[in-house]
């Protein structure tokens, strides 16, 4: 009877799964807070659990050293952000449109803050960790360039447009659209709305003007 009761205490004693994956999302999300703040170098383990509300010791049970929590945290926020990241849901009747539309949520995802903060990290850290820089970069293009290749590739058929590359061809698009902004915004710096819609448009029009038989 007293050993059932121990085996009962045991238990009672262990987090549920969802207290596990509560404190999992704590952790990573006070380590993603404390590496964008502090960058790197000057973020602590003690900054970290100071972040999360924890001890050091429920920190190093997760995380033994700083480098396993970056490897962990920073890639879970980029895969969070993508996992948000909320595609134009466009018509794909009108081309003009639906890249105007794309090129859009692109912009907008470039520009936000937060992402730029994950790029600028993972661009400042690719030396120590070359793995993660590239699958960053990928995370960061794989679903809004898909989006592209699908568009392009209903045209294609369709043969209102000439490629013989989508891929290529989305990569450019998205590199035009996005490229630019992106590196002012690592610098601090936004343009107006105005200025912004104006790139757009350029973009689009620069884009067309190569796939559209002539």
């Amino acid at each position: 009877m007293a050993e059932n009761t121990r085996q009962v205490q045991t238990r009672r004693g262990r987090p549920t799964q969802a207290e596990s994956s509560a404190l999992r999302q704590q952790l990573r999300e006070a380590a993603v807070a404390t590496f964008l703040d502090k960058g790197y170098d000057a973020t602590t383990m003690e900054a970290i659990a100071d972040a999360a509300g924890i001890t050091k010791r429920t920190l190093y049970a997760r995380y033994p050293d700083k480098r396993s929590a970056f490897l962990d945290a920073i890639p879970w926020a980029f895969t969070r952000a993508v996992e948000n990241d909320i595609l134009a849901d466009v018509d794909g009747a009108d081309l003009r449109a639906a890249l105007t539309a794309i090129g859009r949520g692109a912009l907008e995802r470039v520009l936000d803050r937060d992402i730029v903060r994950l790029h600028r990290i993972a661009r400042n850290e690719a030396h120590r960790f070359p793995e993660f820089a590239a699958s960053a970069q990928s995370l960061g293009w794989a679903s809004r360039q898909r989006q592209v290749m699908d568009l392009l590739a209903r045209h294609v058929d369709a043969g209102t447009v000439a490629l013989d590359d989508v891929e290529l061809a989305a990569e450019h698009f998205l590199a035009m659209v996005e490229g630019f902004p992106a590196r002012l915004a690592d610098f601090g710096i936004y343009r107006s709305s105005a200025d912004e819609q104006r790139h757009l448009t350029a973009a689009v029009d620069l884009f067309l003007r190569g796939v559209l038989p002539r």
